[in-house]
């Protein structure tokens, strides 16, 4: 069986955030399948995915950290300034990170490790709400 659906996260602040209960209460659909794969895609290029900690978030607040400091603001040979001086490190952030993830699902559930969560990579100081593709392969 196949499912997809396109659904909004709420807006946040630039950093790191959490949302996997946000996605999984979109998704009451993910409770038929005994197995099966979940593909979460972002379709924004200046925010990206990622699945780590879920526990701390001094992790979120250092990932922050270490992606501005990689990756910073405001470089003279950066040509693509238009939005702003986040505009060009965000879609670098973006691609380094990536856009989409694979998650296995068992018995209609997210099948993570107990400290793994899924975040969202707000790079934009003003991102908006973004929009996830989620595609459910398995039976």
């Amino acid at each position: 069986m196949w499912l997809q659906k396109e659904i909004q996260l709420s807006p946040r602040k630039r950093g790191f955030h959490l949302v996997t209960d946000e996605i999984l209460r979109q998704l009451p659909e993910l409770r038929k399948f005994e197995v099966g794969m979940l593909n979460v895609f972002i379709k924004h290029s200046s925010a990206s995915l990622t699945i780590n900690e879920n526990a701390d978030p001094t992790v979120r607040v250092d990932f922050e950290s270490f992606f501005n400091h990689a990756v910073p603001e405001n470089e003279p040979y950066y040509r693509h300034t238009y939005e702003g001086s986040d505009d060009m490190p965000a879609h670098l952030k973006s691609s380094i990170l990536g856009s989409s993830l694979n998650i296995p699902v068992t018995r209609g559930d997210l099948n993570l490790g107990i400290w793994q969560g899924i975040y969202l990579c707000e790079h934009r100081n003003h991102g908006g709400a973004r929009s996830l593709v989620l595609t459910l392969q398995g039976e």
